[in-house]
């Protein structure tokens, strides 16, 4: 008999849907996709939708229903910080009382509601039993039932939460056991989130900016962090010192202790950066790479395990990933491509599988249980077709011998490529199933696409696609890294040599200083965020990778998500030709559909996309 079970994660930020059908993950989607809201928190009413109707099944074909976390023990937590705090807190708790109070107590009742509202069962009973995972749970299970490994240590490291901040686990065949923890306010993530408050960018959403920003910045607070922030063991376990944050008490991250340790108030969002900004993000980008190279050697001393599995927010700092890869004494190194709290639901579906139902899980070490993570909706062609002619948009529909030559010929001219294929991706990175496409031998693809394509800061770097044969010809590395989840060196003959002039240069000054024969791709310090291409996961992506390669001799191109700032990636053929009207995309390719911008008529009726998203 075949067993469904829902996976569902929300209500904090990122809320996303997956199902599990007989221990294999058949779709997966985060909400903000359908309603264009990014990280949208609310129930994935939507993403579960689209995993029914992927599934081609409906509600009552469900066996379990598991939600990622349990709702009650984070109450607990906030009750139990405000007493210890009180009164000092009492701002922050009565702006959360009312969502507890309303939904989040009675969180059983609300799925249970919501799940008939989509469905149209006609009562409770019908409905199948709602299970309840722990978060750090979630976020292991998330790590190690899709790895390749048959057995790893797992490290969780991520904000909070019920209780737990970092977790350490030890999975072999279908168990999973905790062996430790780091409970709050002590929080690695929540101390990058704070420079990420600190620095001018959005918790939650610019982490990764404050990661881009680090190599033109000198690490000239390090020492200042450790004396007055935290604690570091060398195990690498820790204790924060609160008195410097405010997120127990506050509706910020920082307070004005902080801010006299640094020399400041915070940087106001959209403003100049300053060297201090730069310095800033360097120094907690140190700190943190430190933090997770002492708990890896300690885990691994702990364990003697050969693999190690990661998830949460901060296994997505794919700069001290690549330290991981190249550092620790682990052979095997895997990470969830979703590891923040979207990946909960495969973790808590997964578990229900694997634990509950007592099922083993089938690992052959080489490949894992991810698809490439291309778990989301897809449009066939005559989809397509039908809205381009609803839209009256010009296009021409080639076949693939045409298709691939054409985009890679536009590419080398040049032209930046809206790239629509397949399935769409799980998790925060393009992969190549929703992308916008460059050729990373021109010097000037990353200012072009950060200002006019993607309305962004100009220092932010572009991820390099390769194919995974050719990976070591351009990066210091020779290992599959097909979600963008590592960071490696560019490879020293492919370096350019810097001048007398260019040698004095530092911070902002140094964009523009051609690093290497791949520029568009060479962030200043050398590195590359690395995704390697696969033929057996995306085939089409693959296919143009190579007719670039045949035209070029480069068998890398720029990929970055499709999307402008503040938008979450694309999912639709509508959202893809909207944003790329709405942009300087010069092609936009869906599945075998081609269409230029010069041959498109103005949208009707058309917004500012700045009034619509919220910049991040």
């Amino acid at each position: 008999m075949t067993t469904n079970i829902l996976g569902v994660s929300a209500f904090y930020h990122d809320s996303a849907a997956c199902l599990v059908r007989d221990g294999e993950l058949v779709a997966a989607a985060q909400e903000e996709r359908f309603t264009r809201k990014k990280f949208d928190a609310g129930f994935p009413a939507h993403a579960v939708r689209y995993c029914l109707e992927a599934g081609n099944i409906k509600l009552n074909d469900l066996k379990y229903i598991a939600f990622y976390d349990k709702p009650l023990i984070k109450f607990e937590r906030l009750l139990e910080t405000y007493v210890a705090f009180a009164p000092k807190g009492i701002t922050s708790f009565l702006a959360a009382m009312p969502v507890w109070l309303k939904e989040k107590l009675l969180l059983k009742s609300f799925l249970q509601n919501e799940c008939l509202s989509l469905d149209g069962v006609a009562k409770k009973s019908d409905l199948p039993q709602i299970l309840f995972g722990e978060h750090h749970e979630s976020h292991a299970a998330s790590a190690f039932y899709p790895s390749p490994f048959k057995s790893a240590a797992v490290l969780c490291m991520d904000g909070v939460g019920e209780w737990t901040t970092t977790s350490a686990w030890i999975g072999e065949g279908s168990d999973l056991k905790p062996l430790w923890e780091i409970q709050f306010p002590h929080s690695l993530g929540l101390l990058y989130s704070a420079f990420t408050y600190y620095t001018g960018f959005r918790v939650n959403s610019g982490e990764y900016k404050v990661m881009g920003l680090a190599p033109y910045g000198k690490p000239k607070y390090v020492q200042a962090i450790y004396d007055h922030l935290i604690d570091l063991k060398e195990d690498g376990t820790f204790r924060l010192k609160i008195d410097y944050f405010n997120y127990c008490t506050g509706l910020t991250m920082t307070n004005g202790k902080f801010d006299q340790l640094f020399g400041g108030p915070p940087r106001k969002p959209e403003t100049k950066f300053t060297q201090r900004e730069m310095d800033l993000a360097r120094s907690i980008q140190e700190v943190t790479e430190e933090v997770i190279l002492r708990l890896a050697k300690s885990l691994h001393r702990e364990t003697g395990m050969e693999n190690l599995c990661m998830a949460g927010g901060v296994a997505l700092n794919c700069v001290g990933n690549g330290r991981l890869l190249r550092e620790s004494p682990f052979k095997g190194l895997w990470i969830q491509p979703s590891a923040g709290d979207a990946g909960g639901a495969i973790g808590a579906a997964l578990t229900v599988w694997h634990r509950l139902e007592g099922k083993p899980r089938p690992v052959n070490g080489v490949t894992d249980l991810m698809e490439g993570s291309f778990l989301g909706p897809c449009y066939t062609n005559e989809e397509i077709e039908d809205f381009l002619k609803n839209k009256q948009a010009p296009y021409n529909r080639l076949p693939d011998e045409k298709l691939f030559d054409l985009v890679a010929e536009e590419l080398v001219q040049g032209k930046v490529v809206g790239w629509l294929q397949g399935r769409m991706e799980f998790g925060p990175r393009a992969l190549g199933g929703r992308s916008i496409l460059g050729d990373p031998r021109n010097p000037k693809m990353q200012s072009v696409m950060n200002l006019k394509i993607k309305y962004r800061e100009s220092f932010r770097p572009f991820a390099p696609s390769v194919l995974r044969e050719k990976v070591a010809d351009y990066f210091a590395m020779d290992t599959d890294s097909p979600y963008m989840l590592l960071v490696a060196p560019v490879v020293e003959k492919r370096r350019t040599s810097i001048t007398t002039e260019q040698e004095s240069l530092w911070g902002i000054d140094l964009l523009n200083v051609p690093k290497s024969d791949i520029p568009a791709v060479t962030h200043v310090d050398y590195s590359a965020r690395v995704q390697t291409v696969h033929k057996e996961t995306n085939e089409r992506y693959y296919r143009l990778l190579k007719a670039f390669e045949a035209k070029t001799g480069c068998a890398v191109l720029v990929n970055t998500s499709f999307n402008v700032r503040g938008e979450p990636i694309v999912c639709s053929p509508d959202d893809a030709y909207r944003c790329f009207m709405r942009s300087e995309i010069d092609l936009l390719v869906l599945e075998n559909c081609v269409l230029y911008k010069t041959e498109q008529k103005p949208l009707d009726n058309d917004t500012d996309w700045r009034k619509e998203f919220a910049l991040d």
